[in-house]
């Protein structure tokens, strides 16, 4: 419960609260084991414990609703509690309204054990998902009977889009582990701004669709950042483990216009990534000029 306080205290640094009816906020940007990380020991999660940077939660987005005071989530993430009580309490909303999963991998959907009767409780809350996907969550407990009890609704996004409010949220399908699911990003369309949300992806050469197009049809892009560089994990094939190097994204990248590239913004990014806590690669980021999402970021739409 300590822990969880502290990460809503530092989610409460956050700007101002957005103007618009309906908003994205950031609410997390760590890869699925979160920042500092189980059983690492090692200075880049020893500097959370000596106070030097502070700690960060699993890669999600809250989609805020003022119009019927509630929210909707992509990603339930094992952070789920921490993420839920900071929306609610500095928003005052009630929800999630709906859910939109990306794939079965455990930092994206195991937050989806607070919804059941041990814990929320919740009654039929829409979940989207892809057949791979839905199938994995009848098919396995616990999570079947989230579905079996009626804590959730499972709703299909292939080959269509889901409209919450103003705001359409369409599948984009991508490259990525598919062992129990396929992967996607989601694209957030309002009629005032288009946001990209890829939290996880192959390298960009693997992906059917040119990163540079969703570049000129996007207002910003929440992209995959799991790793800065390769060689972070010392005495591992990285080529095992193909996230595009954030170093790689920006040299793909280089040819585009400064405005063009400001729009990307780095997410779920691993706790060996430099980028969650040294300046420099930040400042050498933001000289070229790309972005880091950052907890309480919110995106208005």
């Amino acid at each position: 419960m300590r822990l969880i306080g502290i990460m809503i205290a530092l989610l409460s640094l956050s700007p101002a609260l957005a103007q618009s009816e309906q908003f994205l906020v950031v609410t997390g940007i760590a890869q699925d084991a979160g920042y500092p990380q189980a059983a690492c020991h090692k200075d880049c999660c020893k500097r959370v414990e000596n106070g030097k940077t502070k700690a960060q939660m699993v890669s999600s987005l809250a989609l805020v609703d003022y119009r019927d005071s509630s929210y909707h989530i992509f990603e339930m993430t094992p952070d789920f509690r921490a993420q839920s009580r900071y929306v609610e309490s500095k928003y005052q909303v009630k929800g999630p309204k709906s859910i939109f999963l990306s794939h079965a991998h455990i930092g994206h959907y195991s937050g989806l054990m607070f919804l059941g009767k041990e814990s929320r409780s919740t009654n039929e809350v829409p979940c989207y998902v892809m057949p791979r996907m839905e199938d994995f969550l009848r098919t396995n407990g616990p999570w079947s009977q989230l579905i079996e009890i009626g804590n959730i609704e499972l709703r299909s996004v292939e080959n269509n889009t889901a409209e919450v409010g103003k705001v359409t949220v369409e599948a984009v399908q991508v490259p990525h582990r598919d062992e129990f699911s396929e992967t996607i990003g989601f694209f957030i369309q309002s009629a005032n701004k288009k946001v990209l949300f890829i939290p996880d992806i192959d390298k960009w050469d693997r992906w059917e669709m040119d990163l540079k197009t969703w570049i000129s049809k996007a207002d910003l892009l929440l992209l995959d950042g799991t790793f800065y560089s390769d060689g972070e994990l010392k005495g591992r094939d990285m080529s095992q483990i193909p996230h595009p190097f954030v170093t790689e994204t920006m040299d793909y990248l280089q040819d585009l216009s400064d405005a063009e590239k400001s729009k990307v913004h780095f997410i779920h990014l691993n706790h060996s990534n430099p980028l969650l806590w040294d300046k420099k690669s930040q400042e050498s980021l933001n000289k070229r000029s790309f972005n880091l999402a950052f907890e309480g970021q919110v995106i208005e739409l």
